[in-house]
């Protein structure tokens, strides 16, 4: 998903807007035959926008023209060719935004004066996204990555670069006073700043952390003091450059192994819960729970996806085709969860399949 959806950048997602505020979500294709279909269900539920904001008598001329030029901007910035599996699309007075996601969401046009972000949000807790750091003596990277990609990150100072040229070294050469180059001191000062740097990344938006380079620029690096607790080092050096491909593919691994850890403790999580009698096991006792604000961890299968239709204050499945139907309620729960504070942890298919697919452990 680009760019990165930072709590920032969801918190002025979802400012009231002046109305109207339209939002266009819709499900994409990655490969053919069935991406063919993208551009003719784009078209399409532009139209619809359209119609529902011709017809709308709260929407003056000024600003339904103003709308729809920005639509008319964000599709034009819309690239089906690299989709995800998902597009959502948001415009309002002077403003546009487009978005793609690795999940399936929903087909829909909502007109309101807040933009519907749950299928964002939703999107962006599955793809649980990570640093990697990325060192050598002359240049310090740092790359924003999820399970399928990373892309350097260019923001707070990053990445560091310095000539490794010493104007004194043939004289120091001469008398032995030339250090090796993840002794000197320039060396030292020059990763102690890129340190200091990540720190700040770190404390604004914290994720996993993988630190990428040679068993000596690691092992500086660790001298100059803990960088938070389950960073994974990776002794991978000539990385600091990239390119963004090779960055990810040697945190795979490590990616790979954290996901089945994270897993695990997540099943034993609910188990203890459970004996706790604070557990809540399947979409409808999930969705009360999160309603009271009860759930301390959500868990969700990464391919979830189920239609429900309330009934009275319980959730029922539905098929498609009924006129109540809710399709993307386990969205829904997973924006209220985060909402109340809850940690959100999805876990690869068939994890939970004694817990119904979604599961919570409760405060109380």
């Amino acid at each position: 998903m680009d760019p990165v959806l930072s709590s920032d950048v969801l918190g002025r997602l979802r400012q009231p807007r002046p109305y109207p505020a339209v939002s266009l979500v819709m499900p994409t294709h990655r490969r053919e035959p069935d991406d063919s279909q993208d551009p003719v269900r784009l078209r399409n539920l532009v139209a619809e926008a359209e119609k529902a904001l011709n017809a709308d008598p709260d929407v003056t001329r000024e600003r339904r023209l103003d709308v729809l030029a920005q639509l008319d901007q964000a599709v034009k910035d819309v690239d089906l060719v690299h989709a995800e599996d998902g597009l959502v699309i948001y415009a309002a007075p002077g403003e546009h935004h487009v978005w793609t996601v690795a999940r399936a969401v929903p087909e829909r046009v909502v007109v309101a004066d807040t933009f519907l972000t749950r299928n964002l949000v939703a999107a962006g807790a599955a793809e649980q996204p990570y640093w990697a750091l990325a060192v050598a003596a002359d240049r310090v990277s740092l790359w924003s990555g999820d399970a399928e990609r990373a892309a350097e990150a260019t923001d707070d100072g990053f990445p560091l670069t310095r000539s490794l040229e010493d104007p004194d070294a043939e004289r120091k050469e001469r008398i032995g006073d030339l250090p090796s180059t993840f002794q000197d001191e320039a060396t030292r000062q020059f990763l102690r700043d890129a340190h200091e740097r990540l720190r700040r990344v770190l404390a604004a938006d914290p994720r996993p952390l993988y630190v990428v380079g040679s068993a000596a620029a690691l092992a500086l690096l660790e001298e100059l003091g803990p960088l938070g607790a389950g960073t994974v080092t990776i002794q991978h050096g000539g990385l600091a450059a990239g390119p963004a491909a090779a960055v990810h593919e040697a945190v795979t691994p490590s990616l790979a192994a954290r996901q089945a850890a994270t897993a695990s403790t997540v099943v034993a999580e609910l188990d203890v819960a459970r004996g706790q009698k604070q557990f809540a096991g399947g979409i409808d006792e999930v969705w009360q729970a999160v309603k009271q604000g009860r759930v301390r961890l959500l868990a969700v299968e990464d391919d979830y996806r189920t239609v429900v239709r309330e009934k009275g204050d319980h959730l029922e499945l539905a098929t498609a085709d009924d006129p109540a139907a809710r399709d993307d309620m386990v969205d829904e729960i997973v924006e209220q969860a985060l909402e109340t504070g809850a940690e959100v942890r999805f876990v690869p298919g068939d994890t939970l399949v004694d817990q119904q697919r979604i599961a919570a452990a409760l405060r109380y």
